[in-house]
């Protein structure tokens, strides 16, 4: 694939993924407290999906770990929600094996090519720990959400997934400049401006319910 068609994918998929958190907080902003509608999560699936993508063309570590630590959980949510298992039975078994059939696919003669993941030449290796730390730390607020979430029952997102999403957004977006990577440095401007405003949508409302 040409690299305009390779950030084509990259920015599609940030596209969505902004396209989610505007729709989640302008929603939120009309409720004044943080809401989670099955949407978010539909999106947020179909982007992770091809965000994934975008890093395995773009040889990435680390945006491949940060996809696959979330894209479960994303289902996950949709089964919490009620609304996976609307979803036709087709669709829900190819997104299921989706991360497996790419890893296969990327085998070359019985040996999966690590060299080109981890010894990218244009990724010295201090960069790549630093991207995957940072991605870590940002996907982590998933499984801060998905254990929240479980534990009352109900597809939420607390106060705590907003605070690791800014702290995530802020680190990959150093990592973003130093890699000169558009495709995560656009995505990831606008979310933090949006993690912030559901910081203080987020204390506000804690603050009317102690009331």
């Amino acid at each position: 694939m040409n690299s305009w068609q390779i950030y084509a994918v990259g920015f599609t998929a940030q596209i969505l993924f902004s396209s989610r958190l505007l729709m989640q907080w302008i929603l939120s902003e009309r409720k004044k407290k943080v809401i989670t509608p099955s949407l978010f999560w539909k999106i947020s699936l179909f982007a992770s999906f091809l965000l994934f993508v975008y890093g395995y063309l773009r040889e990435d570590f680390s945006i491949m770990l940060g996809q696959a630590i979330t894209y479960f959980i994303y289902i996950r949510n949709l089964q919490l929600q009620g609304e996976w298992q609307k979803a036709p039975k087709a669709l829900r078994w190819f997104l299921y094996f989706f991360p497996v059939l790419l890893t296969i696919y990327s085998y070359n003669n019985g040996t999966y090519d690590v060299q080109k993941l981890f010894f990218n030449e244009q990724i010295p290796l201090w960069l790549l720990i630093m991207g995957s730390a940072a991605q870590l730390i940002f996907n982590l607020r998933f499984f801060y959400q998905w254990i929240y979430s479980e534990k009352i029952k109900e597809s939420v997102l607390p106060l705590g997934f907003w605070l690791l999403s800014l702290v995530g957004a802020l680190l990959i977006l150093t990592y973003a400049i130093i890699r000169k990577d558009p495709v995560l440095f656009a995505g990831h401007v606008l979310g933090s401006f949006i993690y912030a405003r559901n910081i203080l949508l987020s204390r506000s409302f804690s603050r009317k319910v102690q009331r």
